[in-house]
């Protein structure tokens, strides 16, 4: 017989999978121009953001896609505010669940993990917020499968918190600031210049942020 906890985590993962497979399914409502069309006007929209970035953390939803949403719905500073709290959300829910339900043994069973992904935890464990904030700046790291996947180490709570903040910021003012500088071409707006500017820094800070020495 499947034991509980097997069966919760067998669960856990089905309803994610699940969700994941409507929101595909679904997919065009999560479009920057649908969000901002449900939100525009919405007294809980800041509310309601945050709510529907951490279910897109969630089920696998890239956070790029959010982050331009939250340029053209709320602008560039109110959305780099709230597209960074439902980015830091998100990676929590998803650290917790995969914590809670995986446990900090992930890789320590030679018998059941290759030898090396036991090495790339422990030393993703040893590098503590650093290795989470590089893990974060790598552009091909996709959010949700990084957040499930540290909540399977034993990296603390304050590294992964720290890490994931410094890691994220700078792609998400990037992409808030794309949303926000379209956001203003479209309404025919001439003052996009701004938001260009602080893209191309934040674009700058990802490549300099990875030089950091302990």
């Amino acid at each position: 017989m499947i034991d509980r906890a097997l069966g919760m985590r067998l669960l856990a993962v089905s309803l994610i999978v699940a969700a994941a497979g409507l929101c595909w399914i679904y997919r065009d409502s999560f479009q920057p121009a649908h969000l901002q069309a449900m939100l525009a006007d919405n007294p809980w929209a800041p509310l309601i953001f945050i709510l529907v970035h951490i279910v897109a953390s969630l089920v696998f939803i890239p956070r790029s896609i959010i982050s331009v949403a939250a340029g053209l719905i709320f602008g560039l500073w109110w959305g780099i505010v709230l597209s960074t709290a439902g980015a830091m959300a998100g990676s929590l829910a998803g650290f917790f669940l995969a914590r809670q339900l995986g446990g900090t043994s992930f890789g320590r069973d030679g018998k059941r993990w290759l030898n090396w992904v036991t090495r790339l935890q422990e030393r993703l464990e040893r590098g503590g917020w650093r290795a989470v904030a590089l893990v974060r700046l790598m552009p091909i790291m996709p959010h949700t499968p990084v957040n499930y996947a540290f909540g399977l180490t034993r990296i603390s709570l304050s590294a992964y918190i720290a890490g994931s903040f410094v890691g994220l910021l700078p792609s998400t003012v990037l992409t808030v600031d794309i949303g926000a500088a379209g956001g203003q071409v479209l309404s025919g707006s001439w003052n996009w210049v701004t938001p260009t500017l602080i893209g191309v820094a934040a674009l700058a800070a990802s490549f300099l942020l990875p030089k950091l020495k302990a």
